[in-house]
């Protein structure tokens, strides 16, 4: 019997343009968060800490503020809602596994037919004085890169003899996922720690080039 596919798609990056954590700290510009972005970079503090301490820059007085912003500034990528039904009439499980937050996730991603509980983000709080984020999906035993947002313990979650899993990303919160998936789809920093270590993977600039690419493949 072949494989069911399960898909474990990024958000900040991939389904949009941009990066929306950056956009917004470049936006509203408080005093340390470049500082902190050297210090995830350079793995002086895992990025859990990082976007945790970025975050709590930001006054919750100026929430209406930032949460406009952030889902006004997003541009969502070529191809994301054909993708979304192409793997509904596929019968291709997706997952949204993202390293963002849930106040600006949820609201770009409402005109997709996305079941919620398909949706893995970080979570945030605007009770205190500064934004708190919090980490409903944290790593497991298995993982000990704290980023806040387990990408790999979901992964590991659907049996990788029942499922051919597939993994897109841009970023260093996707590359450990790619190390357990059976295909990976690229592009940014992703292609670069894929060509580091030698790993195969297909790049894409749009979901048409993915969904090209899966019509190509025969299932697992």
């Amino acid at each position: 019997m072949s494989k069911e596919r399960i898909i474990f798609c990024d958000f900040d990056g991939t389904i949009t343009v941009n990066d929306n954590i950056v956009a917004i700290m470049k936006h509203f510009n408080p005093a340390g968060w470049e500082a902190i972005v050297e210090r995830i970079l350079d793995k002086s503090i895992s990025i859990r800490q990082g976007v945790g301490e970025m975050f709590a820059l930001l006054p919750t007085s100026r929430k209406d503020e930032i949460v406009a912003y952030a889902i006004g500034n997003a541009v969502i990528r070529d191809g994301f809602g054909e993708f979304v039904n192409y793997c509904k009439e596929q019968n291709i499980k997706l997952l949204i596994t993202s390293g963002g937050i849930d106040f600006f996730i949820y609201p770009l991603l409402k005109p997709f037919p996305i079941p919620h509980e398909n949706i893995y983000s970080n979570a945030s709080s605007f009770e205190g004085s500064v934004i708190e984020i919090l980490w409903p999906n944290k790593c497991d035993e298995h993982c000990q890169t704290d980023c806040g947002m387990c990408k790999t313990s979901i992964i590991r979650s659907y049996d990788a003899n029942r499922y051919e899993r597939i993994i897109i990303g841009d970023s260093i919160t996707d590359f450990e996922g790619a190390k357990l998936v059976d295909t990976i789809f690229a592009r940014s920093h992703l292609v670069d720690m894929c060509e580091q270590l030698g790993y195969a993977y297909y790049p894409f600039d749009n979901f048409f080039d993915i969904m090209k690419q899966l019509e190509a493949e025969p299932v697992a």
